[in-house]
């Protein structure tokens, strides 16, 4: 395809995505009039200009939100699962179109886009699914004298704060169940990535979900336009995936109202090798757990931990798989691994290597920028790794494998659990009895045993400690949108 083709393409697929506040099933623009730009990480140019979000605006949407919450929990359950398939089929059909947009508004390559839009679609298909599957129970009392029925209800209007990294996923985890439990909702998507929850809130508007349930504004303010309405008595239910250092302040926030809280936080995911591990296996569960979405995922290893034994070898498998990447704009069809975000995150993790190196680790591949233009960092391996260097504490969020070893299961598990992060970890060991007493003991919420993803909509995703609390996705994943009530009959 020619490069004049190419940008057609572009240009065509930004043209069909609306750019305005999705409100009360009307597209509107902002109050004010702002706008907020779009930027492409690849080249730090701007895509579009979307509608920039005020006060006012949030209120208005979290007010269409209330309006439709009473008819919306009426609604039919097997109707609320048939508007959720008809999203997930028109997601699958226009897979292609919204890859291309979510790498021209966050970098990832094609391929990584296209895994997202698969993986996010499957959540309204599961959540399809559990749509009729909400239940009571009905019971003789204790006593004989009486029966307990118990039935679970919608919380309500929900706030749900999305970030860039999955700008589709993201949105589809928290949409999905609370559509499926009968709840309306507000949702904030990451000003760097609104294009993605644009289209997606495009696509439910016209699978027939009813206007008001779905509400969306785009703003450069988050802060500003979420708390007033985290403090609104209409607000039942907040849901944010992000840094732990703003899930801190909305949990303050959200205190007011007591409302239900679902957090999922940072990471700090260990990696560990042991000596009895199938290397090979080892490694490519590495490059799927580090590389996946250029490092910038919560779930990304973060630090591997590589018994003495392998730990060498390890290095050096690492350090040619990941040298053999192409660095290079996610557009371009033979792209492994796209920009950063931004200029701030690739200077994080600059900074980040620049500490280990100074403190001994050994750079045996990349530790640096490239390219003049847009966000890109070179996939870097480091060896050697000291106890005190940052990037075993703090959350890296770039192509960056950072190798420590141990010598024994005590000194692997404490050094995973050296953290106050627990969302995920991962274990490499063909030893049963080893593999168990690994899982149970260390302190996360999920384990990838012998292997290096975990994100399935089926599963309860979440994390412990400072990565956050509740669940997204599996059986457990409309829960976080059902209240129980209890009914005392007296017979």
């Amino acid at each position: 395809m020619s490069a004049t083709s190419i940008e057609s393409e572009q240009a065509a697929v930004l043209a069909r995505v609306p750019r305005q506040l999705f409100i009360g099933g009307e597209w509107r623009d902002a109050g004010g009039g702002g706008t907020l730009a779009v930027e492409d990480p690849s080249t730090g140019e701007t895509l579009v200009d979307v509608a920039d979000a005020g006060v006012k605006d949030a209120l208005a949407a979290l007010a269409a939100a209330a309006h439709a919450q009473a008819e919306w929990a009426a609604h039919p359950p097997r109707e609320r699962g048939e508007i959720l398939r008809r999203a997930f089929e028109a997601i699958v059909q226009r897979t292609d179109e919204l890859a291309l947009l979510m790498t021209l508004e966050m970098g990832k390559s094609l391929a990584e886009s296209r895994a997202e839009i698969s993986y996010a679609a499957e959540f309204f298909r599961w959540f399809s699914e559990e749509a009729v599957r909400i239940h009571g129970r009905y019971m003789v009392n204790t006593t004989g004298k009486g029966r307990i029925l118990t039935m679970r209800q919608p919380l309500g209007p929900c706030v749900f704060v999305t970030p860039w990294n999955f700008p589709t996923a993201m949105g589809t985890r928290k949409i999905a169940p609370a559509v499926a439990a009968g709840c309306t909702m507000v949702v904030k998507p990451a000003q760097q990535t609104p294009l993605s929850m644009l289209a997606l809130a495009q696509i439910l508007e016209q699978a027939g979900l009813p206007a008001g349930v779905l509400n969306v504004i785009t703003a450069r303010r988050s802060g500003e336009v979420i708390e007033p309405l985290l403090k609104d008595p209409r607000t039942r239910k907040l849901s944010f995936t992000g840094s732990t250092e703003v899930g801190r302040k909305l949990i303050e926030q959200s205190a007011t109202q007591i409302l239900r809280v679902s957090m999922e936080l940072g990471g700090n995911a260990p990696f560990l090798v042991f000596e009895d591990a199938d290397l090979d296996a080892a490694v490519d569960g590495a490059m799927l757990a580090k590389m996946r979405n250029v490092g910038e995922a919560c779930t990304a290893a973060n630090r591997f931990h590589v018994h003495d034994s392998l730990a060498e070898e390890f290095a050096r498998r690492m350090a040619e798989r990941m040298g053999a990447l192409k660095v290079g704009r996610g557009t371009d069809p033979d792209t492994d691994v796209g920009p950063l975000i931004d200029s701030n995150q690739r200077e994080k993790v600059a900074e980040l290597v620049a500490d280990a190196a100074r403190r001994g680790a050994q750079v045996l591949l990349g530790g640096n920028s490239v390219g003049e233009r847009g966000y890109f960092y070179a996939p870097t391996v480091l060896a050697a790794v000291p106890d005190d260097a940052r990037l075993l504490a703090e959350e890296i969020f770039g192509p960056v494998a950072p190798i420590a070893t141990f010598s024994s299961d005590e000194q692997a598990i404490a050094a995973a659990n050296r953290t106050e992060y627990g969302l995920v970890a991962y274990v490499y060991t063909r030893d049963l009895d080893r593999a168990f007493r690994v899982c149970e003991a260390i302190e996360t919420g999920m384990v990838g045993l012998n292997q290096g993803v975990v994100s399935n909509p089926a599963a309860p995703f979440g994390g412990v400690k400072q990565s956050g609390f509740g669940r997204e996705g599996g059986f457990e994943g409309i829960g976080e949108y059902l209240e129980t009530k209890y009914v005392a009959l007296s017979l």
